[in-house]
């Protein structure tokens, strides 16, 4: 195998591609990344029998064949070289490449020990690359981070017809973002439950129209997502998620008793500074009262803050307190410049969505009170 490629071209291929390289693989050849020089051109190739990674780029072929060596290593040297055409050769059981006055060998693996990339379903439908990135980052924001809850680690993907809902919760909070797509059966009705940071990394890195593929053919469910990145097609798999995910489209309430639009950047602003002298797993307190939100927090006898931030609130003055991390990461996933926090009584769950926002691009953030201190 011989072949000449551009270096930035190639350094993002390979970024791409072995991305999702396990860390502690359960076979060493599982570390590898497989490259294939042929009629397709180029392409990388990873998969650790969940995800699988494969990116295609064009290159100046000399002599066709395929070569697996280590992932990591691969990026690491491709990211620090010059700004100058790449050369590979194959000589034996090395992999040398030249780029400007450097040089590297690298001991290759058993491409036969290699296992083969799952096939990719038949095509779902087709969804903008950009709204779909904007919807992931939002819905991500409450997805679980416990491995011993794998089920709510994921993004349930729920499709009818036209439109697309992504809804995850990690029990203290629940995020729900809609968005439209063009599907391929217009009656169709799918449903899959996604590791939420392979959907994440995935679509922050895709352009273009985007296709998704959703099978769960034979038991074992999988889905595919197919877009450009770069110079290149970028193709991923993944299972999917066993389990039963909780129902949660009912915990949002259809009507609510006090709801206050408030300057997002204001309102993150302050409770960034209240929450300085909040102690630790200890809520920030808000008192929605006439046209103003008064945060709270403390920290013992030692330290105490409040600040007031001007609202428009309608409905009963009320007050609650919660987690402020929280409470940043779901106003900072926000569009727009104002957002509405919707109330049913100070002990349920407070639902945040941007002031005015559509119906076809509507992102919730539902999120549970914490105890205040007496």
């Amino acid at each position: 195998m011989k072949f000449r490629v551009e270096r930035d071209v190639f350094a993002d291929a390979v970024a791409w591609a072995a991305r999702s390289l396990p860390v502690r693989p359960s076979a060493p050849v599982l570390a590898g990344l497989l490259i294939e020089a042929g009629d397709e051109g180029l392409v990388l190739s990873s998969f650790d029998y969940e995800t699988s990674a494969r990116a295609e780029l064009s290159a100046d072929l000399e002599v066709s064949g395929k070569v697996l060596v280590s992932g990591r290593l691969l990026a690491d040297i491709c990211r620090s070289l010059p700004h100058k055409p790449i050369d590979f050769d194959l000589n034996g059981a090395k992999l040398e490449l030249k780029c400007g006055s450097g040089r590297f060998s690298l001991q290759t693996m058993p491409v036969e020990d290699y296992p083969s990339l799952p096939t990719v379903p038949p095509a779902s439908g087709v969804v903008n690359g950009e709204e779909f990135a904007s919807a992931v980052s939002q819905a991500v924001t409450a997805a679980g981070r416990d491995d011993m809850l794998p089920v709510l680690t994921g993004v349930r993907i729920e499709i009818e017809g036209d439109r697309m809902s992504l809804l995850a919760t990690d029990r203290f909070r629940l995020s729900h973002r809609e968005l439209t797509w063009t599907p391929n059966d217009t009656t169709a009705s799918l449903a899959a439950l996604v590791p939420a940071k392979v959907l994440s990394d995935t679509a922050k890195t895709l352009s273009g129209d985007v296709t998704i593929s959703i099978s769960s053919a034979g038991g074992e469910g999988i889905i595919g997502f197919e877009g450009r990145s770069g110079d290149g097609l970028r193709r991923t798999t993944t299972r999917l998620l066993d389990g039963e995910f909780p129902k949660v489209r009912s915990l949002f309430p259809a009507e609510h008793l006090t709801v206050a639009t408030i300057s997002k950047q204001e309102l993150i602003d302050t409770v960034k500074r209240v929450a300085l002298v909040a102690e630790r797993n200890t809520a920030v307190q808000l008192r929605f009262v006439g046209d103003e939100v008064i945060l709270d927090s403390q920290s013992g006898d030692e330290a105490q803050a409040t600040e007031a931030v001007s609202a428009d609130v309608t409905g009963d003055d009320l007050v609650t307190g919660f987690n402020p991390e929280y409470l940043l990461q779901g106003l900072s996933a926000m569009a727009g410049d104002k957002v509405d926090l919707s109330f049913t009584q100070p002990t349920k769950p407070v639902v945040i969505q941007a002031t005015g926002a559509s119906e076809n691009n509507l992102f919730r953030y539902l999120l549970m009170p914490r105890r205040l201190l007496s």
